[in-house]
């Protein structure tokens, strides 16, 4: 029998987070003590408010199919907090819950691309953007962004690769991987162009300076991606939610009718206490993550990684290691085989950060402190 796999999927490359901590995990299997720095993965077990809910609503007998959207309570739960949070009225109708943000990134881009339709989108970024893109169908124009931006895009870099063919610009603040923060008068010059805004606010809850704000608060013409996972420390519940303009949102609802029928009906019952109950959660959290992030920039600027873009949000730090290769995946198994800590190759977040190592603080500060030992050591070995 002969096998044929598509050219569409064998054109996704892979996710070297994923492949650095799949490596870690075999080097624990083996004996090793292994420090994960390589994930955002949040160290914090879920609020037990949470955890409640969804016992509760197990118990209940929550476990049948929902509406396609989402519990209508969660949608209106949602609304709740973007008007208390940003000011910004939106209404459940527009509102698609989903297991994550990343299958909504599919459908999404599966109702705006077709083939050679165009997504612009920065360079380093999300490492998945891009094949999320290209399954689509789409192509990826990429804006290769500077260190003094943040690694953020100048409005004016992106006019300029407007084209007939451009579907959206896809943005990320708080961003993975530098946890910058696209500045406000960006965020309304952007909002300006005539193309529709995709906005991954995954991480907005955990940003230490500066204000975060919600692209709605300058167009309602834009999607917005939101969720559960890093700020609720929820990410095994897979649960989140697009925002999306009513005159797309039946073609959404289509799709995922099709594809994914609905989100678990018992954790949508979790996320309504997450977003109603559990803002002090949050709070602690983020001041716990603070504490790391203020931790880790300064050891690693002692240790000689020049850090050009101070991360204010999100969990990361994207640290400049070119003084010891110029090839990072190399340079994280080199690490990772030599001191039991797993890091985040640049690369994976394109050819902008080659050379550059991306360090999670999602992680206690006893862990932080033994992985800069350990990378003190072996530096000094070096």
């Amino acid at each position: 029998m002969s096998l044929h796999l598509s050219q569409r999927a064998r054109q996704v490359t892979p996710f070297l987070a994923m492949e650095i901590m799949e490596q870690a995990k075999l080097l624990e299997q083996q004996g090793r003590e292994i420090i994960y720095l390589c994930l955002g993965e949040p160290d914090f077990p879920t609020p037990q408010k949470i955890i409640t809910a969804a016992t509760q609503a197990i118990e209940a007998g929550h476990t049948t199919y929902t509406h396609s959207l989402g519990l209508l309570e969660l949608r209106q739960q949602i609304c709740h907090h973007y008007l208390q949070r940003y000011g910004v009225t939106i209404v459940p109708e527009q509102v698609l819950v989903s297991a994550g943000t990343s299958p909504l990134m599919l459908l999404l881009f599966a109702a705006l691309l077709d083939p050679g339709d165009e997504l612009i989108l920065t360079n380093p970024g999300y490492a998945c953007y891009a094949n999320f893109i290209r399954f689509n169908g789409g192509t990826p124009v990429e804006i290769l962004t500077r260190a003094e931006d943040g690694f953020q895009p100048r409005p004016a870099e992106v006019k300029k690769v407007l084209s007939p063919r451009s579907r959206g610009i896809l943005i990320n603040s708080p961003s993975n991987p530098t946890g910058s923060l696209i500045p406000t008068d960006w965020l309304q010059q952007l909002a300006e162009l005539d193309v529709p805004i995709i906005s991954d606010e995954i991480y907005h809850g955990l940003t230490y300076q500066g204000e975060e704000h919600s692209i709605l608060e300058f167009t309602d013409q834009a999607f917005v991606l939101g969720g559960f996972s890093k700020a609720y420390a929820m990410t095994g519940w897979r649960l989140g939610y697009l925002i999306a303009p009513l005159a797309a949102v039946r073609v959404l609802q289509n799709l995922h009718q099709n594809f994914l029928i609905c989100a678990s009906s018992f954790i949508q019952y979790a996320g309504i206490t997450a977003l109603r109950d559990c803002q002090e959660d949050v709070t602690a959290m983020r001041s716990a993550y603070d504490e790391r992030r203020q931790f880790i920039v300064a050891r690693l600027r002692q240790l000689g990684f020049p850090i050009h873009s101070e991360p204010v949000g999100a969990f990361y730090v994207l640290a400049d290691a070119r003084h010891l290769s110029t090839n990072s995946l190399a340079l994280a198994r080199k690490i990772l085989d030599s001191t039991g800590v797993a890091v985040t190759p640049g690369i994976d977040f394109g050819s902008g950060a080659e050379g550059f190592l991306r360090f999670s603080y999602a992680n206690s500060l006893d862990k932080l402190r033994d992985a800069m030992d350990r990378l003190e050591q072996w530096l000094h070995q070096r």
